[in-house]
């Protein structure tokens, strides 16, 4: 590999509900980089940030920031205009899959199928009448439902709802973490992962994850204890559907303009029809992360993929 850059600052922490996971995953991100010979700063996003960018000019910046302070675009678009290189997805693709509801609709005129829903913001849902909101979605949607925040990730505030008795709670917890929330089809099938890397040549899906979680719900305590869940990479699948679900990833990473790196989450349903629920424009990097998991069924070292990233990210910027 042509070696073009030699100090990465990676960015973790920030002031969201991911925090912890986001220095987890910066920790061994920066571990990754160090061993391969990088010179690496691993800092907070605080005020002091902006100022030492200015004096010292890192060859590429590594945002491992969850949740909003990484996700919703704003520290993406001022890195932009510092004119730093930086690993990942520009201010405006990373804006469109932080919000999820306006990532179905892109992804389902692009032709990928993706669960019924509606969108409601804590204004509206007290302005309306709580009672006869709930009503009328309980006439609407016929089955078990999903209750999500609209921005944010990890699982928190997410609720698997079997009947219109658990959607006051549902919702409750949802607007804890947001002002808006998602109520949604829930489709029973196989729930998986498709992680994507474009290290110069291209968007390439990696081995799809497969996800079973012990207590049947992939919440955030399942998504990063060990042992909470089981993990099947590639997925148990045939390899009709898996190619099926790889392409409908990739047409979602392109769709919403993504770049470099990002994680498409879907359900499988019974006739292998995947269903799109969200994007990740900084998919995780711990150790019960996805993205090295795939990573390592597809045979990659992971400190060679994120030198390639961080390369990618250089020449994406000249």
């Amino acid at each position: 590999m042509n070696r073009k850059i030699s100090n990465v600052l990676v960015l973790a922490g920030g002031i969201s509900h991911e925090r912890d996971v986001s220095l987890r995953s910066g920790r061994r991100l920066a571990d990754s980089l160090t061993a391969h010979g990088f010179t690496v700063q691993l800092r907070d996003p605080d005020a002091s940030l902006l100022p030492y960018l200015h004096r010292n000019r890192p060859d590429v910046v590594w945002p491992a920031l969850h949740g909003a302070s990484g996700e919703d675009g704003t520290l993406r678009a001022l890195l932009e205009i510092t004119g730093i290189p930086f690993v990942g997805s520009t201010a405006d693709a990373t804006r469109l899959a932080w919000e999820k509801p306006i990532a179905k609709t892109l992804v389902a005129r692009a032709g990928v199928r993706t669960p019924a829903s509606i969108t409601l913001t804590r204004d509206a849902f007290r302005e309306l009448g709580a009672v006869g909101v709930l009503e009328t979605i309980a006439e609407q949607f016929d089955g078990p439902l999903v209750v999500k925040p609209t921005h944010g990730g990890s699982a928190q505030g997410v609720t698997m709802v079997d009947d219109s008795a658990g959607l006051p709670r549902a919702m409750v917890d949802a607007y804890n973490y947001g002002e808006t929330a998602l109520i949604e089809e829930r489709i029973v099938g196989t729930e998986v992962a498709v992680s994507i890397i474009d290290t110069g040549d291209g968007p390439v899906a990696l081995p799809m994850v497969e996800i079973v979680p012990r207590g049947g719900v992939y919440s955030f305590e399942a998504r990063y204890n060990a042992g909470e869940t089981r993990f099947f990479t590639p997925a148990r699948v045939d390899e009709t559907v898996a190619q099926r679900t790889a392409d409908a990833a990739l047409l979602v990473h392109r769709t919403l303009g993504l770049r470099h790196i990002s994680r498409v989450d879907f359900i499988i349903d019974g006739v292998g029809t995947p269903w799109f629920l969200e994007a990740n424009v900084l998919p995780g990097l711990t150790e019960t992360s996805l993205l090295p998991l795939a990573l390592e069924a597809a045979g990659h070292d992971l400190g060679w993929v994120y030198t390639a990233l961080a390369e990618a990210a250089v020449r994406d910027n000249g």
